[in-house]
């Protein structure tokens, strides 16, 4: 496994683990403002990190070089997990189960991690840069 390899695996674990960080943190935080806005927080992040999950296995196995995965394949099953999560979404919000404010904020748990982790690749270039 060569340098490069082994970077955007720690950047991949990294993510999914702040993932869970995150979406624990945020359902917390928003039980104390409302069990609805929380339940909102709480649905759309395990949505959007489970989507996540299944699409790093997805694409991992996509490049086993034992296995031939057709690119069609790769997105059929994208667009399968893609049509489940608005159905989702839509039975959440149309049956007012949750907040939509707290489900947006659950949704953006994953683009948060990944913009940590992007900072946190920075700020270890610019401190490897300046020694």
């Amino acid at each position: 496994m060569d340098n490069s390899t082994s970077i955007e695996q720690g950047i991949l674990n990294f993510v999914k683990r702040a993932n869970w960080i995150l979406l624990a943190c945020l359902t917390v935080g928003g039980v104390t403002l409302d069990t609805g806005f929380a339940a909102g927080i709480a649905c759309g992040g395990l949505l959007v990190t489970i989507n996540f999950h299944l699409l790093a296995r997805t694409v991992r196995n996509a490049f086993v070089p034992c296995r031939v995965v057709s690119k069609n394949a790769v997105l059929v099953k994208y667009y399968i997990r893609f049509a489940i999560s608005g159905v989702i979404l839509f039975i959440l919000i149309a049956g007012r189960f949750v907040d939509p404010f707290g489900l947006i904020v659950g949704l953006s748990v994953v683009v948060a991690s990944i913009f940590l982790a992007t900072l946190l690749a920075v700020k270890k270039l610019i401190v490897k840069e300046a020694v």
